[in-house]
């Protein structure tokens, strides 16, 4: 699809502000739109939504493909709808980082609450539609997690064997006996993405698109593997992955990226008609105007690791059939507002699939300034149809990656923008900002982290360790003031993008 010249900022609704310890549907975010509006930016890049587990990553920890996070569910609106009487804030919350440890329990409790208090006003028009009208995920993610705190956190493949293998009159005893359960996850959904759908209003209201992301792989501990086991590679005797997905050695891991994820059986997808895949882009649609692809590259070669592998190096690469996948969505759905994430090894044939469908393919600057005159991240190597960031919730701040980067790469960027010397430089931040929004790419995204002129430790994700990654959070609204947005507004409009 045909961009207009456009640029936004990428925040992730968990690092907004909030008086319990993590980001969510509420006022912040609403404060945030409107600051994004006040400084001429029209898109909103969020990472995937879901409900995540260990370590709370968003892209290889979700327990759904389809389901909301429930931490991200507004207490204060829950309130002001009469389904809480008082919403205590998290005491001591740990200033700029989540603390999922002390966030879960402190949210879950007054999540009850408001539950008990919707049950007990009988019918509601509005979630008998919304569970009849998503039931072809819902009701298999609500009986998973029931599921789940049933067995005390353990695996589904570990659960009992007639739940394990989906067995009917199991699975329907199981659903009778854990029925006030299913019905608190269900409300919870429901609340998730009526304040979701409300908030995704108010943006378009400003003229803000929002860009979600659809992960390509799901958890092994998920509903969807759990209710589609034929879509993956499994082991038919202990229903656990026989391979798991990364990629290999690269600019992030001397040893490749190991994720543990469970990998597609293509062959029984398209088999199917590629049923699942495209009712994921239909749901996401559902809920944001452009769609991110993550690993794009996977969609037509997959970097494929035998699960009893440490690491990501014994792997190989394992054709995907992304021709006749993007063509079949093309059909059901019409123009495909898809983004592709096309970072790694990028091969001949991944950039024919991308450029067959005409998806705009990624640009980071600070891959940028290795020497190389002719590296596709360099802006005046650019075509229009792309999107360029100064850097990804993958990488470092600007201001941290400024303070570790290799003098050699510092002179070199410094002599590509103009300076004598990288002495010369001041505010990296604002250099990279101003030098996406200038480049020819027809959509600049920013991070909000190097707006306000954060170091290192104001990190979302390092792919190199695993503990302790995704707990970012700005402190207060306040922070969007201090002239930040007028400064980037000017920026904007000197590049064309408001």
């Amino acid at each position: 699809m045909k961009f207009e010249r456009a640029s936004g900022i990428l925040l992730h609704p968990t690092s907004l502000p909030s008086r319990h310890g993590i980001g969510d549907l509420g006022e912040s975010a609403y404060e945030f739109i409107n600051f994004m509006a006040d400084s001429g930016q029209t898109l909103w890049q969020i990472l995937p939504l879901g409900p995540t587990g260990y370590d709370h990553s968003p892209y290889t920890m979700n327990f759904s493909a389809f389901a909301g996070n429930p931490l991200m569910v507004s207490l204060e609106k829950l309130a002001y709808e009469g389904l809480l009487d008082d919403v205590p804030p998290l005491e001591n919350a740990r200033p700029g980082r989540v603390e999922f440890s002390r966030v879960i329990p402190h949210k879950t409790e007054l999540l009850r609450q408001a539950f008990e208090r919707f049950q007990s006003r009988g019918q509601n028009a509005d979630y008998d539609r919304f569970c009849q009208e998503q039931a072809w995920w819902l009701d298999d993610f609500v009986l998973f997690m029931a599921l789940l705190e049933a067995n005390d956190g353990k695996p589904w493949s570990q659960w009992e064997t007639s739940i394990a293998r989906r067995e009917p009159e199991a699975m329907q005893a199981k659903s009778a006996e854990l029925a006030q359960e299913i019905a608190f996850h269900r409300f919870v959904q429901f609340k998730f993405f009526e304040q979701w759908m409300w908030l995704r209003g108010y943006a378009n209201e400003k003229n803000i698109q929002i860009i979600g992301d659809v992960s390509i792989y799901v958890c092994h501990n998920s509903s969807d593997v759990w209710a589609h086991p034929e879509l993956f590679k499994l082991d038919p005797q202990t229903l656990e992955s026989a391979f798991i997905a990364g990629v290999p050695p690269d600019y992030f891991s001397a040893t490749g990226q190991l994720w543990g994820n469970p990998v597609y059986d293509w062959e029984k997808c398209q088999a199917s008609g590629f049923e699942w895949w495209i009712s994921r882009f239909k749901a996401t649609l559902q809920y944001v105007d452009w769609v991110r692809v993550d690993h794009f590259r996977g969609f037509e070669a997959y970097w494929q690791v035998p699960a009893s592998e440490e690491t990501a190096m014994n792997g190989e690469w394992v054709t995907a059939p992304g021709d006749a996948f993007f063509e079949t969505l093309a059909e059901k759905l019409g123009n495909l507002p898809v983004l592709a994430e096309d970072l790694g090894i990028i091969t001949p044939e991944v950039e024919a699939l991308r450029d067959r469908f005409k998806f705009p393919g990624m640009k980071i600057l600070m891959f940028a300034f290795g020497g190389d005159p002719d590296s596709p991240h360099l802006p005046h190597n650019y075509v229009n149809n792309c999107i360029v960031y100064s850097g990804t919730h993958d990488n470092d701040t600007a201001i941290g990656w400024w303070q570790t980067l290799d003098p050699q790469e510092k002179q070199f960027l410094a002599q590509y923008l103009g300076y004598a010397s990288p002495d010369d430089i001041s505010e990296i931040n604002w250099l990279l900002i101003r030098t996406a929004l200038a480049s020819p790419a027809d959509l600049a995204i920013v991070p909000l982290q190097d707006l306000f002129s954060l170091d290192g430790s104001a990190r979302m994700n390092d792919p190199s360790k695993i503990p302790n990654n995704w707990r970012w959070r700005y402190d207060s609204s306040e922070m969007l003031e201090d002239g930040i947005g007028d400064r980037l507004r000017e920026l904007t409009r000197i590049y064309s993008r408001l």
